[in-house]
């Protein structure tokens, strides 16, 4: 079996790793860590192909600990009792040093089993996660940790790693391998700062291309096959989250070309719900009293794109964050609910008032006969003035007029019907 190019050009120092400067950058405090030679337990956390089990077979290749690998989607209870079991070898003599990749697939009573030989010390701990650790690792191993997190690399740093995996694949075949300006950039921008995707996407470029004295990759060759491989996106995590986070955020802020880009998103993930939640979720939350009309709209809209499904939902749903964007805004409705909630939470209001109250007739005990309930359309203007709140929060006020031209026209008619 051929060992991926990934894998072949594993860095022999810690300048060759790519990207990742603000951990690996000389003075910086994972590398003094490193350097000393003391590795404490420690948490890699952060998209695939970004270093993770780079810099942790690095570190295995300088420690003179017994050096073990686990991946948590296939090991087992068993797998980690036969390292447990041995510490008590020649081999374990020395303490062992735990690779544990995708630690999030061990359940909790796997981590546990690690937990006391990670206390004393006898096993020292480097594990990778792709999900938050803070969901989804045993909180006393997290306690007993130090969690470093790692980010996408730059396109300028993967560059650096395309021209290595090209010199040392000429090496390999003993033919100059030539990648255009275009191509090389291309394939930078296109994965996504994943270092792993862009040199699997240089190994199939040089695959695909014609076979002659000189092999040369363009920039068509390489779209062809990275065209796709830009967008970070998995459905179940944090990348999930951080899209739609995004994508609501910006047209909370009236982002237009940000709230479209991350629309753009999740329509090539193909996440039509997502798209349609957090939009039906904003017309209400941010835009709200301010424009309440956009409601039934956005409503509207995304029916649509339900019904049609993609690829032409994309043009309703366009529609519609481009006009939640431009919207006015308002959170007052949020706000009041908010501040009810508070309330109800606190335990306060609990009796109703007896005028509210769905009564049908009056026991013997009760004093004060007759429900007492005024009937506002007897009034002018089908209003007047009666205690709805509970007795212990009668006073309180939840809804703030909102400074836009709707809530504002609503404040100046109830201000004049009220006063009167």
């Amino acid at each position: 079996m051929n060992t991926p190019l990934a894998d072949r050009l594993r860095p022999e120092n810690l300048d060759d790793i790519v990207g990742q400067k603000e951990l690996l950058a000389p003075g910086r405090p994972l590398r003094r860590i490193i350097e000393s030679g003391t590795i404490p337990n420690l948490i890699f956390y952060g998209p695939s192909g970004v270093g993770k089990t780079t810099l942790a077979s690095y570190i295995a290749r300088i420690t003179n600990r017994s050096f073990k690998k686990l991946n948590g989607t296939t090991a087992s209870t068993a797998d980690i009792k036969e390292i447990v079991s041995s510490l008590n070898t020649f081999e374990g003599m020395n303490g062992v040093l735990l690779y544990l990749d995708e630690i999030q697939y061990l359940n909790k009573k796997q981590q546990q089993t690690l937990l006391e030989f990670i206390e004393n010390g006898s096993i020292t701990l480097i594990a990778s996660t792709t999900e938050n650790p803070y969901f989804y690792i045993y909180n006393a191993i997290l306690s007993r940790s130090t969690v470093f997190e790692f980010k996408p690399v730059e396109p300028s740093e993967i560059k650096r790693a395309i021209e290595r995996a090209v010199r040392v694949l000429s090496e390999e075949q003993g033919r100059e391998i030539i990648f255009t300006d275009e191509a090389i950039e291309h394939i930078c921008s296109a994965c996504g700062g994943d270092v792993r995707k862009s040199l699997n996407a240089v190994e199939l470029c040089v695959l695909a291309a014609e076979k002659d004295d000189v092999i040369t990759v363009d920039g068509e060759l390489a779209k062809s096959l990275t065209q796709r491989s830009g967008s970070r996106y998995d459905r179940d995590g944090d990348a999930h989250y951080d899209v739609i986070s995004a994508y609501q955020k910006s047209m909370r802020g009236s982002d237009v070309d940000a709230a479209l880009f991350y629309l753009a998103r999740l329509v090539e993930a193909g996440d039509l719900i997502s798209a349609c939640r957090r939009l039906v979720v904003c017309a209400c939350e941010d835009v709200g009293l301010a424009y309440p009309q956009i409601i039934p709209i956005v409503k509207s809209c995304v029916d649509i794109a339900m019904q049609v499904g993609f690829p032409e939902a994309r043009i309703p749903l366009a529609d519609a964050v481009i006009m939640v964007c431009l919207a006015p805004k308002s959170n007052s409705g949020v706000n009041a609910i908010s501040a009810a909630q508070d309330d109800v939470r606190a335990g306060l209001g609990q009796v109703v008032p007896r005028q509210l109250q769905n009564v049908h007739y009056d026991g013997e005990e009760r004093e004060q006969k007759g429900q007492n309930y005024i009937y506002p359309h007897s009034y002018p203007n089908h209003w007047t003035y009666q205690q709805y709140l509970p007795d212990d929060i009668r006073d309180h006020v939840y809804y703030e007029y909102g400074d836009n031209k709707t809530e504002q026209a609503y404040k100046a008619y109830w201000d004049k019907i009220k006063n009167n």
